[in-house]
């Protein structure tokens, strides 16, 4: 049911229909996927695609599923979209930040077909988005790095200095010091999705600056794993279980499931009930996980994690308690207080303990 373009395959077609020229009324209903970076076994554009998979499991001879891979940000991406829309699709899943502007303006000027959007905070009538909390799951991966770092240096190779990734650095931060006051954590910005070379000499720069844990923050690959692995320090990688590629490296995976959310909103639009929102899940939607945890870590330290892990989940604890300071050392949540979410997912300051600072 999948046809699968890759972006040389899409820039050929703008000019030519992707489907036949039956009525769109007698199609099954069309599911459009444009991701930033190529389908591989693991990685961002593997979880959104398991996601369509149980789109198609879920509704069979419903639906059609289009993907178009590897399409970078900006105007090819503006082309696809429109295209997908020409060509009949009902529904487009848009998997990058950076396609929300035309996204939401093509949405306008197609209110019969409904959009999700991945990372943005920009909702219309037609025109949802979708966040993981990440954070809560570098939380706890954060309190493993600070367990079991023998250097107290820890290195974070982080894609683009969004919100969602923001938070993601704060909260491995902020764990990592309540385990271990002494560690150091550095950061280097590669400013790229996708990008293997330069990922991979982002994780051997912290390495030589002491790093024996490395997070790997939206890498599509397992290039900074595979790095860790031949380098004998450990990584915590996201999206995917990515232990496969450093069985000895991996100290946690950051998994992201994005499957009971999708068919959850494709079903919406079948029905004719979609109303765009914000959906944001974490560890209790189960949107959110940790996998292969490393055997390094010893029972008393599973059991410690797990607790905290089981805290976030009941609500009894957060990962932006305050009282919370910026690098400056300026309070920006209150003790008894914690960060509500609009400063979560909008956020554009680093907390006290790491050494970097955000692009500009």
């Amino acid at each position: 049911m999948k046809r699968r373009l890759t972006s040389w395959i899409a820039a050929a077609c703008l000019a030519l229909p992707l489907t036949g020229t039956a009525a769109k009324a007698e199609d099954p209903f069309m599911v459009g996927f444009i991701y930033p970076t190529p389908v591989a076994d693991v990685g961002w554009a593997k979880q959104l695609d398991l996601g369509r998979e149980a789109i198609e499991e879920a509704y069979g001879d419903r639906v059609t599923t289009r993907v178009v891979e590897n399409i970078p940000e900006g105007p090819d991406a503006g082309r696809v979209m429109n295209q997908l829309v020409a060509d009949g699709a009902d529904f487009v899943m848009l998997g990058s930040f950076g396609y929300m502007n035309d996204g939401l303006r093509l949405a306008q000027r197609s209110p019969d077909v409904d959009f999700i959007h991945a990372s943005g905070f920009r909702q219309a009538e037609n025109f949802g988005t979708f966040t993981a909390r990440g954070y809560e799951g570098f939380y706890l991966t954060g309190l493993a790095a600070g367990m079991v770092t023998e250097s107290n240096t820890i290195g974070i190779v982080a894609a683009f200095a969004i919100p969602e990734v923001i938070a993601e650095v704060n909260a491995v931060t902020l764990a990592a010091r309540k385990e271990n006051p002494d560690v150091n954590i550095r950061i280097v910005w590669v400013n790229t999705w996708f990008d293997p070379a330069r990922e991979q000499e982002a994780a051997r720069a912290l390495i030589s600056q002491g790093a024996d844990v490395i997070f790997s923050l939206h890498q599509d690959t397992p290039s900074v794993v595979n790095v860790a692995q031949s380098e004998g320090v450990y990584v915590v990688n996201t999206g995917s279980d990515m232990s496969a590629h450093g069985p000895d490296a991996v100290l946690g995976s950051v998994v992201t499931d994005w499957t009971d959310y999708f068919v959850e909103a494709v079903g919406a639009s079948l029905e004719g009930t979609f109303t765009g929102h914000d959906e944001r899940g974490g560890l209790a939607s189960g949107m959110v996980s940790v996998a292969a945890w490393n055997d390094v870590l010893t029972e008393e330290q599973m059991a410690r994690i797990n607790e905290v892990e089981a805290a976030l989940i009941s609500g009894e604890a957060h990962v932006f308690a305050g009282p919370l300071n910026d690098q400056r050392g300026t309070e920006r949540v209150a003790e008894g207080e914690v960060l509500p979410d609009p400063e979560i997912f909008g956020m554009d300051w680093l907390v006290e303990g790491l050494t970097g600072s955000l692009p500009q």
